[in-house]
């Protein structure tokens, strides 16, 4: 077993701010510096022109600019180097698992993906300058892995391929200008359907009405159904599927066959976070392991985290902390039986 840990980041104030603070927090921590490592072996292969990642992130939520302004100023980096490494636009993207299981009450999220991408921050956010409160797992410091904002609205997203890629942004900055400039599951659809898509994915959304909209999105075509149950595959863009899903079906009747005996969150919780379960992946050198399990109760304002598996969750009372209570909680810490790198714990050798 390895123990691992996440950060808690907090911060009110302005995306200039937020940008500010990360920036100075990792320019001489692991995450940059393995980063770095990774990019001089696997140099990115996409370029993003300055002025047309600008136009788009204007159009879509204005406000994450000044948060790269903030990162710009702290690492001192020239623009072109922050708009490809953080905007989140135009980059490229590794397969992945996750599954996702929802009520009118809750949504409960596994993130399986490889630990050497994994950053290990959790960030509550509230600004006062543009755009929504959110928490939730950071992915390329300014995307989220999950989350919800201050309304209650919350969102997951499911990996299907990243065959014949758009012009577009990745999933992590998807998820983040969904829980920035959404206040419900309707505009989260509206603004899912406008967006430019990189790849394709599933994102699932839910508010406090209780209603689950599963977004099948491509470069190509968006559909929006109904469903409680995500994992790998489209249920209707079904000519996008890719040739191997034994193991997203699988996790999909497993959930299907027990969800009658999920009574509560808890129930729930820990059913997609046992280590011994059917749902609980340990493909870590694939890209498909779990890593942490996320529950967002949207009408208590409430999220639940818990970091490998078999773990405790953390509870977060995200209503309190917005009415300016602070949390007094550092790190969150699990155990995952692998022992492979991670990004913001290991020093990796090239």
């Amino acid at each position: 077993m390895k123990q691992i840990y996440s950060e808690i980041i907090q911060c009110r104030g302005s995306h200039y701010d937020l940008g500010w603070m990360q920036g100075n927090a990792l320019k001489d921590g692991l995450v940059l510096k393995n980063r770095k490592k990774q990019w001089k072996v696997n140099r990115p292969r996409f370029s993003v022109d300055e002025q047309e990642a600008k136009e788009v992130i204007f159009t879509f939520a204005p406000q994450i600019w000044d948060e790269l302004l903030g990162l710009q100023d702290a690492l001192e980096w020239p623009i072109e180097e922050i708009i490809k490494f953080f905007s989140g636009y135009q980059m490229e993207y590794r397969k992945s698992g996750c599954s996702i299981y929802t009520t009118e009450d809750y949504m409960i999220r596994n993130y399986d993906y490889h630990p050497k991408t994994y950053e290990g921050r959790f960030v509550l956010f509230q600004p006062t300058d543009k755009g929504h409160a959110i928490i939730g797992p950071s992915q390329l410091i300014t995307g989220r892995m999950d989350g919800m904002n201050e309304h209650g609205l919350a969102i997951g997203y499911n990996y299907i391929h990243q065959k014949k890629p758009g012009a577009g942004f990745v999933c992590n900055m998807i998820a983040r200008i969904i829980l920035e400039t959404c206040e419900n599951v309707e505009q989260a659809c509206e603004v899912l359907k406008e967006i430019p898509h990189r790849h394709s994915f599933t994102y699932v959304v839910l508010d406090t009405k209780g209603i689950t909209y599963a977004v099948e999105a491509t470069p190509r075509k968006i559909i929006v159904r109904e469903a409680n149950i995500c994992t790998n595959h489209f249920e209707e863009l079904t000519d996008e599927n890719r040739y191997h899903l034994d193991d997203s079906f699988r996790r999909m009747a497993a959930i299907q066959a027990e969800k009658q005996n999920l009574n509560t969150v808890s129930d729930a919780f820990h059913y997609m976070n046992n280590r011994e379960g059917d749902v609980f992946a340990h493909q870590y050198k694939s890209w498909s392991g779990t890593i942490h399990t996320s529950a967002y109760l949207p009408k208590q304002k409430e999220v639940w985290f818990g970091l490998g598996g078999n773990a405790r969750p953390v509870i977060f009372d995200f209503a309190k902390w917005l009415s300016g209570e602070k949390l007094f909680i550092k790190r969150m810490i699990g155990e995952l039986d692998t022992e492979a790198f991670f990004l913001h714990m290991d020093k990796e050798e090239y």
